[in-house]
Parts: structure tokens; C-alpha cells; sequence
């Protein structure tokens, strides 16, 4: 087995390393640690986060500072303020006997002024997020006339972000004659084109194949109905007692709202967006970091450049936009050779976008079953008695206590204590579970009820097609395709109504509904308030739907026909709420409702 020192690292950079419990390098360390050592090079690496790059590059750096020189010679460019704050406090614990180096953290949201002071005083790496140094840079606050070696770490992150014309300008502050690195998880055409423009002649390194996900990160799939998604999510944590891992979700609201759901639950969850401050960003990253937090629940955007080690689960509550960002979300977890899961929950329609991923990481998923009650029940209390054998005796402290207790516990037998134990702690487990049914979905038995035999309803006549009816808000107002099917299905209380194609722009969108019911989706919907914004629907001109009266439709297990056997749910009463007119339908002005 190779050694740091066999690579030509100084033996000052050992001794930190041995005492931050590095024995061996990493595969991608072993490639790249003597080229950086030789002569000047560019290179681009290929590599999942957590596989060791940042030693990979920043050893050598260390070791070539010239501490002597004040101004920069190293600047580090990455995505986020999360991740420069992880790199510069690596690059100190590598440096920890090397006196009088100074690596210096620039990013936005903290104080600009000191910064400018950390620089006037000296400092030899620079590791920045690409705005702040811009920021700088335009300030004449920086000056990078010094700089030898120029790496960008999560390169394809930096784009995705937006930072391009950032990376153009810093570049061009640069001196030519440096070594350019460039380290991304993913190769788009973006990535290659910086390689192309800024590179001279780059020697490409790949750990595992290129585009693909860490080899010991295991993909898992459940398949279960939009409405079920949560239902999902709780079964899986109570699966996995000890899972400590990230929930990642599309929008800023759904992150808040799963993540309220879960503390609400009783389940140790922070939200992680956009909207919050960097007080309070640093405040949840800070409790998770240190396990306080065991779920965080996290948009892309929210979670680029997170750097936390021994991440036991990902999981993907909603597919992203961007299938690429499923590489960078998955392998947040299985670093450093450990093992990891990544979980993505998601509906029927989804399923075609489980197979572009596996392209694109270039490894299978498995289909997974939600478990069930007993299992969870059985996986639970073994983790308790588990923890029950493992746990740590202070015999000083509880000693003194013991005979009271013998003395009270003596009329019960030892099967008794032992059940009782058990029961105490494990009874919310059993109560929860009991009648607990399956949720999941094949493909072959996509249309079966999930209700419980007793509690099925008599089929429906077989419908004849779609209408098309029109939604005044959008994706602007947090309307996505999941929240609609959840609208529609909590207004049709006792239905279930065939839901088609679903469109949906900023602030308005289209959506197909079992003919027989497309008068019924109008009259359930108009007027209603979804946040704070009142709704309109209207069936699309030209699309044409059956007269209600025709339709043959169930309530509580009792046919009906037009306005004579209705029995809806609250929001239709007859009285006052409902008047039949010759099609069934000709509303009064209802109270608006909020959802």
C-alpha cells in the first residue's frame, strides 16, 4: 500500500494528516498528488464528491506556498459559502505545522470589511465563492497578479448556479502562465467548454466511470400514488432507526411544509431553503453536523457545496428538474469508501425518469417495497434492544438505587420486566402501525383501490374520455402537478376521479379530468382560495364533456343521479350550497375556502 510519503508529500503535511486519522491516500489523491508535485500541468478531474479531492489538490498546494510572499499564489474557486468554509478549514488542519501559511475564506453574507482586512494583512490561498471575489476583484481589494494555480472545484455546481460570466471575469485577472484545475462530478458540454477555453492540453482523470454515481452508493426506488409520497417518506425514517441523512425536495414550500409535517410527527427534521437568513442557515447546518438535526430537509439549491460526513441515506421526496442534479444529491452520501443509500420515492408517471437515470449514472436501481407495519415494528424493536445491550453503565451513580428498585419490581418475573421494557417504549410503534395498509403500486395493478376490502366502493361504468379544464395560478403561486392531484382529491371526497395531463406555467395551467366529472372539478374548485389567490376554473373552449346527469357517480357506497340523490361532501349540501338545475349543477356563491 502506497503512502503519503512514497507520493512526495513533506513530512510536516504527514504528521497532520496522520493525526486527523489519514493511514493511506485515496485513488484520486494517488493520480493527482505527484502530478501537481511535478511539473506544471493542467488537469481536469472527474470524481464524486467525498472521494478525497480536496487533499488531492490542496496538499500540493500547501507544500509549494512560498510563505515568505504575502499575496496570493493559490486561489480555489467553488459554488457555494458552505463549501468554502469546509475546503479552508481542510486546508488548515493539512497545514497545521506549516508556520506562517494563511488560507483566507472570501464568500458572501459575512463581513466584506473584514475580509479586506484578513487580505491587507497577507495571506497565500485564497478559497472564494465566485460573486464575493468578483465583488473584491472590482473593489481592487485583491490582487491576483501572484496567483500560480487556479482550481475549480464543483465546477459543473459553479455553472449550474449561474456563475459562467463570474468565472469569465475572474479569469481574466489571472496570469496565463499558471496551472488551471478543474474538478466536477458531471462532464456537461458547459464544463467542457471552460476545459476548451481556459485549459492548455489537460491531463483527464476519472474515479469510476465518467457522469456516474459512487460505486458503494446503493439506488433504491418505491413506487406509491402522489397522495401516499408522505405516508412513503415516515415508513422509510421508522425503517431506518439510525438513518441520518437529507430529504430533498423541488420548492422552497414543499421543503417547509414536509419539514414541518416531520417535526410535527415527532421526527428530529430542520428545513433548509432559500428563505431563510444565513443566521439561521448556519444555525440548522450547525445541528446537523453535529446530529442534533437527524433529517434536513433541503431544496438543490439550499444543499449545493454541503460538505457532511457519514451520511447514511439520501432522500429524493421529489425527482429534480434537472435529472444531472441526481448525481450531486446521491453522492452526498457513500464518501470516503462507505457505504450509502440513495432513496427516490416516487409515483407511476415517474417511472420513465428512473430509467434516464440509470443511464446517466450508469448503475441499476432496485425496486423497492414500502415495508409494511409488522416490519417496521420488528426493525424498531430490535434497534431498541439493540441499544438496550450497547448502552454505557455509570455503576457509581445508579448503584445506590438498585435495591429500591429490586425491591419494587420483585412480584414480577423476568419474561414481565422484559415485556413491560419493551411495551413502554415501543407501544406508539404498535398502535401506529396495526391497521396499516400497503401503499404500494405496481404497474400491473396501477388502477386497484388501496382501501381495505370492506371499505371499496362499486365500480364506476366505464368512462369514454378527458375534459380539459383551465387553472388561474401556476408554479409562480407554489402550484405544482402533486399539489393539483392533492387539491383535486381533497374536494372530491368519496371520488375517484381519472386525472390526465396536467400543464402548468407561471401563473396559470391546464389540467384533464374524467369527463364524467368535469362539472363536478368546476363546482368544487371556483371560488376557492389557494394561497391567498382565489381560484378560477373553466372548462377550455372546444373540449366537450357529458351533461352530469348522465354520468352515473357513487357517494358513500349509493348511486345517485342529477340533483335528486345528491349527497356530497360538507361543501355541497343541498340547502343552501346547491341547487339542481336541469344539468345538476347551478351553484350558489359559496364561502370561499382555504386549502
Amino acid at each position: 500500500m502506497i503512502t503519503f510519503e512514497e507520493l512526495g508529500i513533506d513530512k510536516d503535511i504527514v504528521l497532520a494528516l496522520t493525526e486527523l486519522g489519514f493511514e493511506s491516500p485515496m485513488p484520486i489523491q494517488e493520480k493527482v498528488i505527484p502530478l501537481l508535485l511535478g511539473a506544471k500541468t493542467d488537469i481536469v478531474g472527474l470524481a464524486q464528491t467525498g472521494t478525497g479531492k480536496t487533499a488531492a489538490y490542496g496538499l500540493p498546494l500547501i507544500q509549494q506556498t512560498d510563505t515568505d510572499s504575502h499575496l496570493p499564489q493559490a486561489l480555489i474557486l467553488c459554488p457555494t459559502r458552505e463549501l468554502c468554509m469546509q475546503i479552508t478549514a481542510d486546508l488548515n488542519d493539512y497545514a497545521k505545522y506549516i508556520d506562517e501559511l494563511r488560507v483566507l475564506a472570501v464568500y458572501g453574507g459575512s463581513s466584506m470589511d473584514v475580509q479586506i482586512k484578513a487580505l491587507k494583512k497577507g495571506v497565500q490561498i485564497v478559497v472564494a465563492t465566485p460573486g464575493r471575489l468578483q465583488d473584491l476583484i472590482n473593489r481592487r481589494a485583491i490582487k491576483l497578479g501572484q496567483v500560480k494555480t487556479v482550481v475549480l472545484d464543483e465546477a459543473d455546481e459553479m455553472l449550474n448556479m449561474g456563475f459562467l460570466d463570474s468565472i469569465n471575469e475572474i479569469l481574466s485577472e489571472v496570469p496565463k502562465e499558471r496551472s488551471t484545475l478543474l474538478f466536477s462530478a458531471t462532464m456537461p458540454n458547459e464544463v467542457a467548454v471552460i476545459a476548451k477555453n481556459y485549459m492548455h492540453d489537460p491531463i483527464e482523470i476519472t474515479i469510476g466511470n465518467k457522469n456516474s454515481g459512487a460505486e458503494n452508493i446503493k439506488h433504491v426506488y418505491y413506487t406509491v400514488h402522489a397522495k401516499d409520497k408522505y405516508t412513503a417518506l415516515k415508513r422509510i425514517v421508522d425503517f431506518y432507526p439510525s438513518i441520518y441523512g437529507i430529504v430533498f425536495c423541488r420548492t422552497r414550500i414543499d421543503t417547509q411544509e414536509i419539514a414541518d409535517k416531520l417535526i410535527g410527527d415527532g421526527y428530529n427534521a430542520e428545513a433548509l431553503h432559500g428563505d431563510l437568513s444565513q443566521s439561521q442557515r448556519d444555525s440548522v447546518m450547525q445541528k446537523f453536523r453535529i446530529r442534533h438535526v437527524q433529517l434536513l430537509v433541503a431544496t438543490d439549491v439550499a444543499a449545493r457545496g454541503l460538505d457532511v460526513n457519514d451520511l447514511t441515506h439520501i432522500i429524493n421526496y421529489s425527482l429534480p428538474d434537472d435529472l444531472s442534479a441526481y448525481t450531486h444529491r446521491s453522492g452526498r452520501t457513500g464518501r470516503a469508501g462507505k457505504a450509502g443509500t440513495s432513496i427516490a420515492i416516487i409515483n407511476l408517471k415517474e417511472r420513465h425518469l428512473i430509467k434516464q437515470i440509470e443511464k446517466l449514472i450508469k448503475k441499476p436501481f432496485i425496486a423497492g417495497k414500502v415495508p409494511g407495519g409488522r416490519e417496521i415494528c420488528e426493525k424498531q424493536l430490535f434497534n431498541l434492544i439493540n441499544k438496550m445491550e450497547n448502552v454505557e453503565i455509570e455503576n457509581s451513580e445508579i448503584d445506590s438505587f438498585l435495591p429500591s428498585i429490586y425491591r419494587k419490581l420483585e412480584w414480577l418475573e423476568k419474561e414481565d420486566v422484559i415485556k413491560r421494557f419493551v411495551a413502554l417504549e415501543f407501544n406508539r410503534f404498535i398502535d401506529y402501525y396495526r391497521n396499516a395498509k400497503d401503499i404500494n403500486v405496481s404497474e400491473d395493478k396501477q388502477r386497484e383501490s388501496l382501501h381495505d376490502k370492506g371499505n371499496r366502493r362499486e365500480p364506476r361504468k366505464e368512462v369514454t374520455g378527458f375534459t380539459r379544464l383551465s387553472i388561474n395560478v401556476g408554479k409562480a403561486n407554489g402550484l405544482y402537478p402533486n399539489t393539483l392531484i392533492d387539491l383535486i382529491n381533497t374536494n372530491s371526497p368519496g371520488k375517484r376521479i381519472r386525472i390526465g395531463d396536467i400543464t402548468l406555467g407561471s401563473n396559470e395551467g391546464t389540467f384533464e379530468v374524467d369527463s364524467d366529472f368535469g362539472q363536478f372539478v368546476v363546482q368544487s374548485l371556483e371560488g376557492a382560495i389557494f394561497k391567498d389567490q382565489p381560484l378560477s376554473i373553466q372548462v377550455v373552449k372546444g373540449d366537450s364533456q357529458k351533461p352530469i346527469k348522465e354520468r352515473e357517480s357513487y357517494v358513500k357506497n349509493k348511486k345517485y343521479k342529477g340533483s335528486k340523490d345528491f349527497k356530497g361532501s360538507k361543501d355541497f349540501k343541498r340547502s343552501k350550497d346547491f341547487k339542481g338545475s336541469k344539468d345538476g349543477f347551478n351553484p350558489k356563491k359559496k364561502k370561499s375556502r382555504k386549502f
